[in-house]
């Protein structure tokens, strides 16, 4: 117990030590200048003062006399002297050339100099631009407005400053090394368990929680020791059970499609995983924040209002900003009787109103488009099975030719139906191949010249003769070109002509079908490529299309990775292109 009170008295001496010997460097360095200062103006003044008297006597010509009148003060009292007409401008100065006035600035705005006009004496200490160095500046007025300034550098106070602070620094270094040396060699015996006590305490607070201390003793010290091995393996049991458990939350809420929030009784956000940020577009912080500031949906703050006042759970459905909807699932945080918070999952339902959408409007379609030729055709046939046609072969015939021309149209939107299938199901197998573009384009022109000539259409390949190959499956290129050609012919007039072109863009080939028909609306080129989408649908179903083409021409490009583009002016025809990777050479 002595040698422990033994070091906290040296201690207390090296406290009390430093603690004084601070106090008094601080007291005189701090006081020391100013004193300094303050007796040097006091000086200085006094001997603007003098100086004044002198001018005033001396001085009867401000540019006359004042340059020498500065000379001979200036040597006397050894400092600058200048004298300062009433408006500021400098007459006379003895540290410049009366040829430099000049260029000196007007020095009416110097506040030792308006004082001086003011009071009769002014003082000031800045920098001087002239010089280049703190100067103390002294004015004082004489005769009919003149001001004559004494100006000294205070590179000699800083000087005998810097040396009182140096002696200072060194007493008081002495003095703390004293103290120093004597507390070392009276605590040391007896502080070496206390130096290693502390130094695994530090490892500890760290972070080295696997750290344990030597006990060599059985006293406090040992028992302090003991206590803190206990502590640290604790910790380091809890932080690594903690660990375990944050990874594998951050783990689950990384890899969750669902947005997730978690916010405390006070709507505060405390928690949100990657998809909620991405949902509502959150980039910044917003762990702390309150649920308006992330977010300024109305629904979504009066359903965690709603959920935290009611304390059960809830479902919503909103659209979020992108535009998307989502299904809300609100869950209460309940500790008994405690409301902690609300946990709300936010699921991406928007793929599943578009399929769902896609769903009602493709029945309906399909619907709309097998009614008009089943209709007729059960018409037609009832009407031949009645026998009121058994007289009349001419008109048995025309009816048999329209059973027949709706069973094609049947059977085309049947088989439109099921190649749009397997293209939207990914599971139809391309096979590409490198094709000449001239080569499918003049196949195609064989394929559908009967239904061109029924119109009197010409058909023409003004690709060059070097046109690039491309990479694609050769018969549903050939379904492209074929339905592009055959809307081409249906939709231009007798005598026209339709013209087919092929141009390299970089790594792919734009492939061109031009025609002089009745053009499309720009309202109506967006939705062109949808299905059983149709400008006219009247004009459309009388032409026999199913409203499948373009959009089967749209899934073929784009499993060969290229896209299709359309430009037309009505009145004065189409563009229709797609593009296809270029084959290697």
């Amino acid at each position: 117990m002595t040698s422990t009170f033994r070091s906290k008295l040296m201690a207390s001496y090296l406290i009390l030590v430093l603690l004084l010997g601070a106090g008094l460097y601080c007291y005189l360095s701090l006081n020391l200048e100013d004193s300094i200062t303050s007796g040097t103006r006091r000086h200085l003044e006094d001997e603007a003062r003098v100086a004044s008297l002198m001018a005033s006597k001396e001085i009867r010509d401000l540019r006359r006399d004042a340059p020498d009148v500065t000379g001979s003060l200036s040597r006397a009292i050894r400092a600058r002297v200048s004298v300062i007409a009433r408006n500021g401008e400098v007459v006379a100065d003895s540290e410049v050339a009366p040829a430099q006035l000049g260029r000196l600035e007007n020095h009416g705005d110097r506040p030792e100099v308006r004082q001086a006009l003011r009071s009769g004496t002014g003082s000031a200490i800045r920098y001087s631009a002239t010089l280049h160095t703190d100067m103390m500046y002294v004015a004082s007025s004489f005769g009919a407005g003149g001001v004559i300034r004494l100006a000294l550098p205070l590179s000699g106070l800083e000087q005998a400053k810097v040396q009182l602070q140096r002696t200072l620094a060194a007493a008081l270094a002495v003095a703390v090394a004293a103290s120093l040396l004597l507390s070392y060699i009276l605590s040391n015996v007896n502080s070496r368990n206390l130096r290693t006590l502390s130094a695994g305490a530090a490892r500890i607070g760290h972070g080295e929680y696997g750290t344990r201390i030597a006990v060599r003793s059985s006293d406090e010290m040992g028992e302090l020791a003991q206590v803190m091995n206990d502590m640290a393996a604790r910790i380091e049991q809890q932080l690594e059970r903690i660990s375990t458990e944050k990874n594998r939350l951050d783990a689950i809420l990384g890899g969750m499609g669902e947005g997730v929030m978690v916010t405390d009784a006070a709507a505060v956000v405390t928690l949100v995983n990657p998809a909620f940020r991405d949902m509502f577009g959150a980039t910044d912080q917003v762990i702390g924040k309150q649920l308006l500031e992330i977010t300024r949906h109305p629904d979504l703050h009066t359903f965690c209002r709603q959920v935290l006042a009611g304390r059960h759970e809830e479902h919503q459905e909103l659209t979020l900003p992108d535009g998307r909807a989502a299904l809300v699932h609100w869950v209460p945080l309940l500790e008994g009787e405690k409301l902690r918070g609300v946990v709300a999952v936010f699921h991406d339902i928007s793929a599943m109103k578009r399929a769902d959408r896609i769903r009602r409007d493709f029945v309906a379609n399909v619907s709309h488009e097998l009614r008009t030729p089943v209709t007729v055709i059960k018409g037609y046939a009832e009407t031949l099975l009645s026998g009121d046609l058994a007289d009349d072969p001419a008109r048995r015939d025309r009816f048999l030719a329209i059973i027949q021309n709706h069973a094609e149209r049947l059977s085309s939107l049947v088989r439109d139906l099921l190649a749009l299938s397997e293209l939207e199901s990914g599971e139809l197998a391309m096979q590409p191949q490198s094709v000449l573009i001239e080569d499918a384009v003049r196949q195609a022109f064989l394929l559908v010249a009967q239904r061109a000539e029924a119109k009197g259409i010409a058909m023409e390949w003004v690709g060059n003769g070097g046109a690039a190959s491309v990479m694609a499956d050769r018969g549903r290129l050939d379904q492209v070109l074929i339905n592009l050609l055959d809307n081409a012919i249906k939709y231009s007039g007798t005598g026209s002509t339709i013209r087919v072109d092929a141009a390299g863009e970089g790594d792919m080939v734009r492939v061109s079908v031009r025609d002089q028909g009745i053009g499309i609306p720009g309202k109506d080129l967006g939705r062109l490529f949808e299905r059983f989408y149709r400008v006219d649908e009247a004009r459309s179903r009388e032409r026999g299309g199913t409203g499948l083409g373009l959009s089967i021409v749209k899934h073929i490009v784009q499993a060969h990775g290229g896209g299709v583009f359309v430009e037309s002016t009505p009145g004065q025809g189409s563009v229709f292109s797609f593009t296809l990777p270029r084959a290697n050479a």
